[in-house]
């Protein structure tokens, strides 16, 4: 990699009164940007409200710049040796924690652009190639960099140039070709023009010019080119969601035809064992579920990490469904950082939820930490994501990527968790122990555990969790392909509706697979149903993330150390998160169920 601007040992490129300007977000910076916006709103029209008057200044922003087949791996455009416009002012410019977190970097471009005002070529600058700058563009070039611009909020992607016969040319023109109806924009392409040569001492100017054209496009539906239906609405992508509503149903079906009918026999075979006499019942062969009333109900093992879990559960599936729901309503993706923004303030709106439940299980389940357990519930997730971010963070500085979280950011993260996320768990937690923390099991739980007795090896609590991910996994590794190709590629994922039925369909596999699970271990005379239940529907995520690593080695060409990292540490994170979701699941189901049977047998 080039010295100056590569990925290592890169150096920054002198700072200029232009670039100064940049919007790297610091901790007074969101409060600024909160007072500018407002002013904006009795002021004109901007790139805020996607309204201009004629001649009005247009603004280009320079985004990131990296390798093609590496999405995440981005870096500041002018740490490749581009020029800066010859404008040195800006009149609004804004950048919010969640483009911080997704690694926007925008800069000032300094082209001058007015509304409905066509530019014919002008030169930008003129840069002579040191040997510095010729290695820069040329493993820019070698590396196939794509690079990201915004006008209006529309991006806008150019490539840095090309090789051809071992030789390296890089695009010196750019032509603007931006559509407008009425006041608003609707359309920017970017196309690259006149290659040159790279080499040493050859001085290269670079142009820009911009058309402009009415059109007839929606401001609505200006979006709508940067969709791919054909992809997302394939009929693999229907004829899956077929597949999967197929398996619930036979699902669905056969849990209630195996369960009622070997439910009848249980309860008509204990009915016999009542009307016995205590001879015969001493003598007769008592097995079965019944036996293990007086344990079934009896605190699970590591009660604090357990309730967490399942508080934690109960905030995430909440999450995924409010944002889904905002996203079909809304269409975020239209909006730059839109969704991340949604998700942390959903994520830190639903913390009571978390409190609630949580709480409330560790209180029926007799914990008397309650403050320790609360404070587990609240940052267990936040934990793991930010040491996940943090040790990513090392590498993206090591690179000098965009990725890079800037400090001010960070400490705007601790704050929302310190200030928001924690006090709405406390609340949660208080109310969840006073509203629903009483112990109100069907059945006494005995003083003394019983035995587990010995049963065959797939009936061991091991293997039903291993062998409990498989049918909810099948239900949704199709979508899952889709999600993994919007996120790591270059989709935008718009198919809110699917991501939903699936999201719904899993719900109701998972709990039919885990209250199976859970019959055939009560049926053992093994007890130990809460963390197996939980388990097996979260043993879901152990097959996603080995998804993940056949869908790195066979449907993508990333590379190096940054992309790598940031690949399996977010997939861990994510599958960890639909793992936690899937147990919640399956626990609440498989719960229901164990209350129910239970309260249906008379018990001496």
């Amino acid at each position: 990699m080039p010295s100056r601007w590569s990925a290592s040992g890169r150096r920054r490129p002198k700072k200029t009164s232009t670039q100064n300007m940049k919007c790297r977000p610091m901790v007074g910076w969101y409060v600024v940007a909160a007072i500018v916006t407002l002013l904006l709103a009795f002021v004109g029209a901007d790139e805020h409200n996607h309204m201009y008057e004629d001649h009005e200044e247009i603004v280009l922003w320079m985004n990131t710049v990296g390798p093609y087949h590496n999405r995440q791996e981005t870096y500041a455009y002018f740490s490749l040796p581009f020029c800066v416009g010859a404008k040195q002012s800006i009149n609004h410019y804004h950048e919010t924690m969640s483009e911080a977190l997704q690694g926007v970097e925008l800069e000032f471009s300094g082209y001058e652009i007015d509304f409905k005002d066509d530019i014919n070529p002008t030169e930008i600058c003129m840069v002579e190639l040191t040997e510095e700058k010729h290695k820069a563009f040329v493993y820019a070039v070698k590396n196939q960099y794509w690079y990201q611009m915004y006008i209006d909020d529309l991006p806008i992607w150019g490539v840095v140039g090309k090789e051809e016969d071992k030789k390296y040319y890089i695009y010196t023109h750019k032509k603007f070709d931006i559509s407008y109806n009425g006041k608003q924009i609707v359309d920017v392409t970017l196309t690259p023009e006149h290659k040159e040569l790279l080499r040493v001492g050859a001085k290269i100017k670079f142009t820009y010019e911009v058309n402009w054209k009415p059109s007839s496009v929606k401001f609505e539906d200006r979006f709508d080119k940067y969709l791919d239906p054909n992809f997302f609405q394939h009929r693999i992508h229907w004829f899956s969601i077929f597949n999967s509503f197929m398996m619930v149903i036979f699902l669905v079906g056969l849990v209630s035809m195996i369960l009622m009918r070997t439910l009848r026999k249980d309860y008509a075979r204990y009915s016999k064992d009542e009307e016995a006499d205590d001879m015969e019942r001493d003598l007769g062969d008592e097995y079965g579920w019944k036996q293990i009333h007086g344990d079934v109900f009896r605190p699970a093992s590591n009660v604090m990490l357990f309730s967490a879990l399942i508080g934690t559960g109960y905030q995430l599936t909440s999450v995924v469904l409010c944002v889904i729901t905002f996203a079909i309503l809304g269409e975020l993706y239209t909006e730059r950082g839109s969704m991340l923004s949604t998700t942390i303030f959903v994520y830190a709106a639903t913390s009571p939820i978390n409190g609630y439940f949580g709480g409330s299980l560790y209180a029926r389940m007799g914990g008397k930490q309650w403050i320790k357990q609360m404070l587990m519930s609240a940052f267990i997730v936040p934990a793991l994501v930010c040491g996940t971010a943090f040790f990513i963070n090392f590498i993206a500085i090591y690179y000098h990527a965009s990725r890079a979280i800037p400090f001010g950011t960070m400490v705007a993260v601790t704050c929302i968790c310190i200030f928001v996320i924690l006090p709405l768990t406390l609340i949660g937690t208080i109310v969840g122990r006073n509203l629903d923390g009483q112990p109100d099991y069907p059945c006494r739980v005995n003083a003394v555990p019983r035995p587990i007795p010995e049963k065959k090896w797939f009936m061991e609590p091991a293997v039903i969790i291993l062998l409990g991910g498989v049918l909810p996994f099948g239900s949704i590794f199709i979508e899952m392909y889709f999600i993994f190709t919007s996120f790591w590629a270059y989709k935008i994922y718009y198919v809110y509706g699917f991501m939903l039925l699936v999201f719904l369909i899993l719900i109701v596999v998972t709990v039919c697979v885990t209250i199976v699970c859970t019959y055939f271990l009560l049926n053992a005379e093994d007890y130990r149903w809460q963390w197996t239940s939980f388990m097996s529907a979260a043993s879901t995520s152990i097959y996603v993330y080995m998804y993940s690593f056949y869908y790195f080695f066979f449907k993508t060409k990333m590379y190096g150390l940054f992309q790598t990292s940031f690949y399996f540490g977010y997939m861990a994170l994510f599958s960890g998160a639909l793992g936690i979701i899937c147990g919640t699941v399956g626990h609440f189901g498989t719960n229901i169920f164990v209350r129910k049977i239970y309260s249906n047998v008379k018990i001496d």
